[in-house]
């Protein structure tokens, strides 16, 4: 499974990109504003830090300034994945820019139908969103199992399924033992799947047992 991580907060992608374990990163329009800077320069500062996909979601919402603001977006990088919203006119989108070369990441995606009609548009990634499925009582990893099934079941899709609204290390587990291909996970959730008390617990045992022998490693 590829891990991205889901900000628009470089400190933290730097971080966590030195850890060799990062995949990519996607944004949205609520990631860069909370970060208070100009989307063409966050975005540019991600790519030149991760050299895998990176998404940057148009704000435009009809075809003709869906694919312009894409034009903008596909200067900054060569990794620029083009975010486009689950909607009739962001997929005819998605299936021109796929045409042309782009990655697309179709977002906001909330039922298994949707999902296939992004495969079939060429999506690079689709973003169906878990936590959000979760807080309306709906099941979100049944919605990662049947899309993943479905894609499954026809050669031509090559679509990847990028779990997004990651809440928990177990949402990640699961999507895992489902299959997808990619989890975007906050910062926090990224960090704690390194997380166990047994691990520490062991490690603080181990490093006094070692004190005591007195010992050096050179």
């Amino acid at each position: 499974m590829k891990f991205f991580v889901d900000t628009a907060e470089t400190k933290d992608i730097h971080e966590l990109a030195a850890t060799g374990l990062l995949d990519g990163v996607t944004t949205n329009p609520t990631l860069i504003a909370k970060s208070g800077r100009k989307i063409l320069d966050v975005i540019a500062e991600i790519c030149a830090i991760v050299p895998g996909p990176v998404s940057a979601e148009v704000a435009a919402t009809d075809y003709e300034n869906i694919l312009r603001e894409a034009k903008v977006l596909r200067r900054i990088a060569t990794n620029v994945t083009i975010k486009v919203p689950l909607t009739p006119d962001g997929l005819r989108a998605c299936k021109y820019l796929s045409s042309d070369g782009a990655m697309v990441n179709v977002t906001l995606c909330f039922s298994a139908a949707q999902a296939l009609l992004a495969a079939k548009a060429g999506a690079t990634f689709i973003s169906p969103f878990v936590g959000r499925l979760d807080d309306v009582g709906q099941d979100g990893m049944e919605l990662i199992s049947d899309i993943v099934t479905i894609y499954r079941n026809y050669e031509a899709l090559h679509t990847q399924v990028l779990v997004a609204s990651v809440r928990s290390p177990m949402h990640v587990i699961h999507a895992a033992k489902i299959g997808a291909h990619v989890a975007t996970l906050p910062p926090a959730v990224l960090r704690s799947l390194y997380a166990h008390p047994l691990t520490e617990k062991g490690l603080t045992t181990f490093l006094a047992d070692w004190q005591k022998t007195g010992q050096t490693i050179a």
